[in-house]
């Protein structure tokens, strides 16, 4: 069985949503780092940096990172439609997983943690922080709503990985007010995703939504 170290709420969510995907069985432990209640002594003994989603697979081996996860589980279970069949439209399912880790994920540290980008300790200082990589995080997601697209989905016919991941980071990052009034489009695509049966489940344990 698959051991899942998260919470609600979280990016956790997304390797669930890749698990059920997948039909795999797995248990929850909820840990983070802002629950003195949870597990997260015995997270930071799987995984040193405390993150999660840090899931554990059957062979005991240490899986971290929500791009990574979604790329295991696509690769290991191919019949579940996480990653396209085809290799050029895979490959461009694998490079929009890492545009979202590398860009967005990034500015959603800054903004959750401004104090680790800045040496100044006033609450303006770090609110300007958070203004700026809040900016930076729009921008990131305008690049990536004119670079990807697909049909009805970004995974093609059904929400694949990367479907799962746009829509969850979009959501708990605060991003989604800008790009209905900036990118509408794919605002809309957003909206269906996260209404889509195979996702609906595990949005509603997270967001009540």
């Amino acid at each position: 069985m698959y051991t899942l170290y998260g919470t609600r709420g979280s990016g956790s969510s997304i390797a669930e949503a890749g698990l059920e995907r997948c039909g795999l069985e797995y248990r929850i432990v909820r840990a983070s780092r802002w629950e003195a209640d949870s597990a997260y002594d015995e997270l930071k003994k799987v995984n040193p940096l405390g993150q999660i989603p840090t899931l554990v697979l059957p062979d005991g081996s240490v899986l971290t990172e929500s791009a990574a996860v979604l790329m295991h589980l696509g690769l290991e279970f191919p019949e579940s439609g996480l990653l396209p069949a085809t290799a050029s439209a895979r490959a461009q399912t694998l490079r929009g997983l890492v545009f979202i880790a590398a860009n967005c994920y990034s500015a959603i540290s800054q903004i959750d943690y401004p104090e680790r980008y800045t040496t100044e300790t006033t609450e303006a200082a770090q609110e300007a922080v958070r203004q700026g990589a809040r900016r930076v995080l729009h921008r990131h997601w305008e690049i990536f709503a004119d670079t990807f697209a697909g049909h009805p989905f970004l995974g093609g016919a059904q929400p694949g990985a990367l479907d799962i991941m746009a829509a969850i980071v979009s959501k708990w990052s605060g991003a989604r007010k800008h790009l209905a009034a900036e990118r509408p489009q794919f605002h809309a695509l957003l909206q269906s995703i996260e209404t889509h049966p195979s996702l609906v489940p595990v949005l509603r344990r997270h967001f009540d939504a």
